[in-house]
């Protein structure tokens, strides 16, 4: 091997060194799943891996079974972001304790679609920490136009977001809290209606992100997928890392 090639050799694996000790630890990210009308258990195990893959993130997904069982939620108690997307889950004991811990001791959140009323033994979840008033939703079969509020533009869980379509009915979610930041707009022409459709605000301190987006087919548009992995760092207050 020449001079030449030794050095080049030596910067790569100088720099993928540096690269590896900057990232720092993997995000350890848990995702809480159990919306079986919008198909989470097809959408978060794909979504986990594409992260684990390219990204500096250990992802765990916790399946739910029937309505009333949420196996390995101690997994929340040692982790950086709890991502959400069930819907009326009827828990008591442990399992609700441990994610309502996690939601009101101001550690970060991502949450989609029926997150809103995630958990029908605490529904206050939507109001308290999410910041939303989720009032039932439009009729289905129509496309739901997501647009960037004009205000946010710059924001970083926008970043590489742009406008795109959802085919999935528009949930009523406004008023949103005082406190929280717009950043998408959904709406549909017939009937015509707008609400929000992502915001991010405070909880306790800790950062909250929330999508009324999320259906299996909105996890095929790139740019829902980025709205959702820039949304994840955020809420830990840490740059998006590629894989070491």
């Amino acid at each position: 091997m020449g001079h030449a090639c030794k050095l080049t050799v030596a910067f790569g694996l100088g720099l993928a060194f540096a690269q590896a000790r900057a990232a720092g630890p993997p995000l350890k990210l848990v995702m809480l799943s159990g919306s079986g009308e919008y198909k989470s258990g097809d959408s978060l195990p794909p979504f986990a891996k594409h992260l684990e893959a390219n990204y500096n993130v250990k992802a765990t997904v916790l399946q739910a079974k029937g309505d009333t069982e949420l196996p390995g939620t101690e997994a929340i108690d040692g982790c950086d972001v709890l991502l959400i997307f069930t819907r009326r889950l009827k828990l008591e004991g442990e399992s609700l304790e441990r994610i309502k811990k996690h939601c009101l001791g101001g550690k970060p959140v991502v949450a989609l679609r029926t997150a809103s009323h995630a958990i029908q033994t605490w529904l206050d979840l939507d109001r308290e920490v999410l910041g939303g008033s989720y009032k039932g939703h439009g009729p289905g079969n129509v496309i739901q136009k997501v647009t960037v509020a004009p205000e946010a533009k710059g924001h970083p869980v926008l970043k590489g977001v742009a406008d795109f379509e959802s085919p999935y009915s528009l949930y009523k979610t406004s008023p949103i809290a005082k406190d929280a930041t717009l950043l998408l707009t959904g709406a549909t022409e017939r009937p015509a209606a707008s609400e929000p459709a992502a915001w991010v605000r405070e909880c306790k301190g800790g950062r909250v992100f929330y999508a009324s987006l999320g259906g299996i087919k909105d996890f095929d548009v790139p740019a829902f997928r980025q709205l959702l992995i820039n949304a994840v760092f955020w809420v830990a207050k840490r740059e998006a890392e590629a894989k070491p």
